[in-house]
């Protein structure tokens, strides 16, 4: 097994090296065009790192055009070059400015796929966000972050909109849109930080809410004061220039 998980953290998420590492494998030609990429279950024990962190990274593959997943077949190589549609990498938001340009650009998207999402999701999507709620909440009491069922959360909504498009952007903005995988430098869970977390999670239930009870408009509310807060939130916790 090739443990990677010394390679990410906070510098570069693990979604972020393991998709680099299988991009340069297309490139380098051990997964050449038309071929299939290693099950899900082969890659968790090639790489020693989570189911989630496994998604994400092929998700952000597709978002990028380099492979497609055929539902119950397998995921192929369909494009081995360098071109890429539309993402941020994770060394292109690596300072608060940066930060607050991504969190802009999630108010105005992802506003409206809440709103969407609470007239279009089925049964099964509502129930994968209540499973990232709860795993968020699951993270934050045992003293780790909840960075990734953070994405899982958004990433559903975004999957519930039935809109490819807003599946795509998600994508390729992986878990490097949430703000603290990129700027908070401790690892450790304070008790104030545990409380700021509990906040986010109380305002992913609002949103979750709506979302329930196909509210429109107040699931559009609901996204738009939720990262409208992380936006003050992170300009509040900035050292004074």
């Amino acid at each position: 097994m090739s443990d990677i998980t010394q390679l990410g953290g906070r510098r570069r998420p693990l979604a972020a090296t393991l998709e680099g590492i299988l991009e340069q494998g297309i490139r380098d030609g051990r997964w050449p065009k038309g071929s299939k990429l290693p099950t899900e279950a082969d890659l968790l024990a090639e790489y020693g790192v989570s189911r989630t962190v496994v998604r994400e990274a092929v998700s952000r593959l597709q978002a990028a055009g380099k492979v497609v997943t055929r539902h119950g077949v397998g995921t192929f190589v369909v494009n081995s070059e360098a071109t890429e549609i539309f993402r941020i990498r994770p060394d292109q938001i690596a300072t608060l400015d940066e930060v607050l340009t991504v969190l802009e650009l999630r108010i105005a998207v992802e506003s409206e796929a809440a709103a969407l999402a609470a007239t279009r999701r089925t049964d099964e999507q509502l129930m994968a966000m209540k499973v990232a709620l709860d795993a968020f909440s699951t993270a934050v009491e045992e003293n780790r972050d909840a960075v990734d069922p953070d994405f899982q959360f958004h990433f559903q909504i975004a999957k519930a909109t039935g809109n490819l498009r807003f599946i795509e952007l998600m994508s390729a903005l992986g878990g490097s849109m949430i703000p603290r995988a990129r700027l908070d430098s401790s690892e450790e869970i304070t008790p104030e930080r545990a409380q700021y977390l509990r906040l986010v999670n109380e305002e992913h239930a609002l949103i979750f809410n709506a979302v329930q009870s196909a509210d429109s408009e107040g699931a559009r509310s609901a996204m738009r004061a939720h990262l409208t807060n992380s936006r003050e939130r992170r300009r509040m916790s900035a050292p004074q220039r």
